[in-house]
């Protein structure tokens, strides 16, 4: 008796939890123009075309490198322990198999199974939305200063060398996950990633010009509340949606992803109300932001007090790492470190300690349900980020360096790179594109 193998492989599809994921991925390839929004107010108006560039070339170039390399090198596992390559290269990085999207179907689920209700395609395009939006991020830190040359250059190296690796070691069946290092959605992936890059890049390219000796304030600051409307919006996709199905377990990602994210912004706007004197626009966006970040990781985790407290404790975190960055006068221009790199790093050893069985079976219990050895294992993923990452980004940046310029010229940096970079300004020569402001 025959069988086709297409109908035993749709026959395991779930439509429920279809649908669910094609609605996740738009949501979280949303969250790069709501980036794009949130960075771009925080400039002036002469760079807020240049920076949101920043975020949509990601969508353009890693929408394609994905599909060519980027997926395979990141998911593909090989499942025969007689391979004659063994099983110890696969616990680093991932296979050749799917290049090109070879054996990505759309008529059956992956054969490794980390999605075994959806079609593998699906899998692949929900896994290209973290791919992209995670070096957009990076931008944040060399703003208004960074050759667009150069930075289209390093942003296919690092999504190439340094992403897929580190996205294999977390989700593919890479060495950290077999640890047993709890990160639902990309505490380490994707926000240490990107801000310990972010602090890097900022470091090798310098600062601006003029940090020290002019005020930087945000040009537009309706579009970084458009943004962080957008991101919060999307990132039900990118937490939710981590569940790869519908059902509880989305559910308990949604709702702690919401409750976090509230208990962050009102933790900012009441520090800094006490603090400072006033609650500002800007700062409850970034406290929403930092709760989004803190949560992430943990989002399938943890029971909603859980996550009311790691929204708040990441809050406190980040707030303080803001105000010590300016303290020091390090140009992490869009302060993406404090908020991605110490978000991430908190929301992931928060994860060892308020993690439950009770939120997820697949889960491990924390510090406060009787393991604390939890929190020594998150933290052997925190730091195992930190190195690749920051090693991995310096490496790439000095090459790069070899070859091109990484910043623009100094009359061009003043002036803002909207014209001199891309032949167009965004509210016309009135508003002072000549100037930068």
């Amino acid at each position: 008796m025959s069988c086709d193998l297409a109908q035993v492989g749709a026959s395991a599809i779930s439509s429920g939890d279809t649908t669910w994921m094609l609605i996740a991925t738009g949501l979280v390839l949303l969250m790069t123009p709501g980036l794009a929004f949130f960075y771009g107010g925080l400039v002036r108006s002469g760079n807020v075309l240049n920076t949101m560039m920043m975020s949509l070339v990601a969508m353009a170039m890693i929408g394609v490198t994905w599909c060519l390399w980027g997926y395979s090198l990141a998911f593909d596992v090989n499942i025969d322990a007689n391979h004659p390559f063994g099983q110890g290269i696969q616990a680093y990085i991932g296979g050749l198999n799917w290049l090109f999207l070879n054996h990505v179907t759309a008529t059956e689920p992956d054969p490794i199974g980390y999605a075994p209700t959806i079609p593998h395609q699906l899998f692949m395009a929900y896994q290209l939305t973290f791919a992209i939006i995670t070096p957009a991020l990076i931008a944040g830190a060399i703003v208004e200063r960074m050759s667009f040359k150069a930075y289209f250059w390093f942003l296919l190296l690092w999504s190439t060398f340094l992403y897929p690796p580190l996205a294999h070691w977390v989700w593919g069946k890479g060495w950290i996950g077999a640890r047993g290092v709890l990160d639902f959605a990309g505490g380490t992936v994707v926000h240490i990633s990107s801000g310990v890059a972010a602090v890097v890049a900022a470091y090798v390219i310098g600062p601006r010009r003029n940090f020290t000796s002019q005020s930087h304030t945000p040009h537009n600051v309706p579009f970084v509340l458009l943004g962080i409307g957008l991101l919060w919006f999307g990132w039900f996709g990118f937490n939710g949606g981590s569940a790869l199905a519908s059902g509880p377990l989305a559910t308990v990602a949604l709702v702690n992803t919401l409750i976090a994210t509230s208990a962050a912004g009102l933790t900012w706007l009441l520090v800094e109300w006490i603090l400072k004197g006033k609650p500002t626009a800007i700062g409850i966006a970034s406290g929403f932001l930092a709760g989004l970040v803190g949560i992430t990781p943990a989002a399938g985790f943890v029971l909603p007090l859980g996550a009311i407290l790691i929204g708040s404790l990441t809050s406190v975190g980040c707030f303080y790492a803001v105000t010590l960055r300016a303290k020091l006068k390090f140009d992490d221009s869009l302060d993406t470190f404090p908020i991605h790199g110490v978000g991430g790093t908190l929301g992931a050893l928060l994860t060892g300690i308020f993690a439950t069985k009770q939120a997820n079976d697949a889960g491990s219990d924390g510090l406060l349900f009787g393991h604390p050895e939890l929190v020594l294992t998150q933290l052997v993923g925190v730091a195992a980020t930190y190195i690749f990452v920051g090693v991995g980004t310096f490496v790439l940046l000095k090459l790069l360096a070899m070859v091109m310029p990484l910043r623009v010229e100094s009359d061009t940096e003043l002036k803002g790179l909207d014209v001199p970079e891309h032949g167009e300004e965004a509210y016309g020569v009135d508003l002072g594109s000549q100037t930068g402001f």
